[in-house]
């Protein structure tokens, strides 16, 4: 690693980077190598590889268990998770939903013939605007699907409140909010479900994998059913379902992540008090806070570029990548802009003021347990001197 150079020897005019190495947002977080390869050698003992064998077993178990709930319903993926969980839901018609989101959110809808009617958000926690869901109702509507966006909860009671007064279900992506908390309860614990992504870009990750947590036990049953193709016993299908099954090898890597987990948080954690210090009193960018009263992952540390910033987002972001760290743009540039929303919906950004203005002021920078506080001084160094020397 090379200490960053003033801005006229930046590396996008041609000097080399500050990193040898890039810096990835997202870069998967590995638990104990020894104890991963002891499950592996227990999956070649007892040659079960697939069909709820004992490590999906154990992980459903020990999610159930961190999460305070009832029913941890493991899959292969977050995205069959979603696809699960809105037809174990009888959703039709049409569901709203963030358009600030992974497109997988809405894909979930749109690929069961559900359409998804895209919502505003709340311009300062980014998550789903209540106002803006109620109207969004129409005499189609039968859902809600609320997203807890960076490890920090939608608005939870509210969401309820909307829902309850138009007979509606409520479920919740919580792909950004495992082990958190609101109100001090488990996220896990709310709606009607609430779907988990553990992707290897999660801080929490299985390899690929995803499940749906849940307090209903005839939902947990109607699930169970529908990622086995529907099979209720020997020869005996009884539901229409899909393969939607998290492979053991899956849950051995979640298991040893699962033992990790609290030192990743720690390590997240330290990560995001440096970048609150080491990005302080720069002009035009702000960290996203976390309310330290309830349990966080810190798992994104979420950067916005404010309308009096001298240098545009985008040419910030193309410095940092100048200089080997890949930061990102995060949801860009909305859902109702990706296909085939935007054409199905041309003019849906004309109700989506905050979003497109979060879509066009994030950048989340690189965390995890490759970053440490000296790399992170160096990735502020990169933006204060541009910021300054604009």
């Amino acid at each position: 690693m090379k200490p960053i150079r003033h801005q006229a020897d930046l590396a996008i005019n041609g000097a080399a980077p500050a990193f040898d190495d890039a810096l990835h947002v997202g870069r998967p977080n590995m638990g104990d190598r020894d104890a991963f390869m002891r499950h592996v050698g227990d999956i070649f003992d007892r040659r079960w590889l697939s069909n709820d064998g004992p490590l999906v077993q154990e992980f459903e178990r020990r999610v159930a268990a961190h999460l305070d709930v009832k029913h941890c319903v493991a899959m292969c993926n977050g995205t069959i998770a979603l696809e699960i969980a809105i037809r174990a839901l009888g959703l039709e018609g049409e569901v709203i939903v963030p358009a600030y989101t992974f497109v997988a959110t809405a894909h979930a809808l749109q690929w069961q013939g559900i359409t998804p009617v895209f919502a505003d958000i709340d311009p300062t926690t980014h998550t789903l605007s209540p106002e803006a869901v109620r109207k969004m109702i129409t005499p189609r509507t039968t859902g809600i699907i609320g997203v807890h966006l960076w490890g920090r909860a939608a608005p939870v009671e509210a969401l309820e409140a909307v829902a309850a007064e138009h007979g509606l279900e409520l479920m919740f992506d919580a792909a950004h909010a495992f082990t958190c908390t609101h109100g001090g309860r488990k996220i896990g614990n709310f709606g009607r479900c609430e779907v988990m992504s553990f992707h290897a870009t999660k801080f929490f990750n299985s390899f690929e994998g995803g499940a749906v947590v849940t307090n209903d036990d005839e939902l947990a049953r109607t699930m169970r059913l529908m990622r086995n193709f529907g099979f209720s016993g020997l020869d005996q299908v009884s539901y229409p379902g899909t393969n939607g099954k998290m492979i053991e090898i899956a849950a051995a890597m979640g298991l040893v992540n699962l033992d990790a987990i609290d030192d990743v948080i720690a390590a997240n954690r330290v990560n995001y008090r440096a970048y609150r210090e080491a990005l302080a009193g720069i002009p035009g960018v702000r960290v996203l806070e976390y309310n330290e009263r309830e349990r966080n992952n810190f798992q994104y540390i979420i950067m916005e570029v404010t309308p009096d910033c001298p240098v545009s987002r985008d040419a910030l972001i193309d410095a940092l990548r100048a200089e080997n760290i890949l930061a990102r743009r995060y949801f860009w540039p909305g859902c109702h802009k990706m296909e085939p929303y935007r054409s199905l919906f041309p003019h849906a950004g004309l109700l989506l003021p905050a979003t497109e203005a979060a879509a066009a002021s994030v950048i989340v920078l690189p965390t995890g347990q490759t970053m440490d506080p000296h790399k992170i001084g160096v990735v502020a160094q990169v933006i204060r001197t541009l910021v300054q020397g604009a």
